[in-house]
């Protein structure tokens, strides 16, 4: 199994983080793609990144954090520098919460795909309550290579991502009894296209619903998906690796 997102450097695992990381392994998990969006987590990222040889890194500037894009750009062109990156986010609009203003993440966002492009790295998309914007500008910039992060939106926009050769990943929403759009997406998502993520510490999947996320429960999204599409869970673990280290260039 290959975790496509984990925020493994979050202060929630500081207490267990390598006991976490160790039960992940005796499940199963093959790699991770540990993501930091959370700039004075660095020195945690970057230690993970050196002593596990099955973590790798993405970083890039959250919607959240748009407003203060003068003081991180310069943190995510030098962390873009570090061994083992290999994706830019995650990226993208949130306008659920509206941390930072929409324009300035629009902003923030086309400038981030552009980076990507010149890195030649592909990108990692957070789109909350802002399909419709988000497809507009990866298609406006011509983006090519990436992964829609924790997917929520519909049939049809799953189509326009995936005429743009971007991968759906689903993470613990999908086994939620009354995700019935996630679970539809589960069944219609060409396999070839398909990766898996836990986004730890966050959204539990079903089974353990309220506790604090680990990559060791991605088994439990597996499961769900691969009895919404009647195929053999290994099957499907096999698949969704084979497409993460293809994906990221593994």
């Amino acid at each position: 199994m290959f975790d496509t997102h984990a925020h493994l450097a979050d202060s929630r695992f500081d207490r267990d983080r390598d006991k976490v990381i160790e039960n992940a392994v005796k499940e199963g998990i093959s790699g991770i793609i540990c993501v930091c969006s959370d700039f004075d987590e660095l020195d945690v990222f970057y230690n993970l990144l050196k002593e596990y040889d099955f973590i790798y890194g993405a970083v890039g500037i959250h919607p959240h954090d748009a407003s203060f894009q003068d003081k991180l750009k310069e943190k995510l062109h030098q962390a873009l520098k570090k061994d083992k990156i290999v994706a830019l986010g995650e990226i993208g609009l949130d306008y659920h919460y509206e941390n930072s203003p929409r324009a300035i993440q629009r902003e923030v966002f086309k400038y981030q795909l552009a980076l990507a492009k010149q890195k030649n790295l592909p990108v990692i998309i957070h789109s909350r309550e802002a399909m419709e914007d988000t497809l507009s500008i990866l298609q406006d910039e011509g983006i090519q290579r990436g992964v829609m992060h924790c997917f929520s939106g519909k049939e049809e926009d799953m189509k326009i991502c995936l005429d743009m050769g971007l991968y759906i990943s689903l993470a613990g929403v999908v086994t939620f009894p009354k995700a019935l759009n996630s679970q539809k997406i589960a069944r219609l998502a060409p396999l070839d296209r398909l990766v898996v993520e836990t986004d730890s510490p966050y959204l539990a999947p079903q089974p353990v619903r309220g506790k604090r996320n680990e990559p060791s429960f991605l088994r439990y999204i597996i499961q769900k998906i691969a009895s919404l599409r009647e195929i053999p869970e290994k099957e499907l673990s096999d698949i969704t690796s084979q497409n993460a280290r293809k994906l990221f260039n593994l």
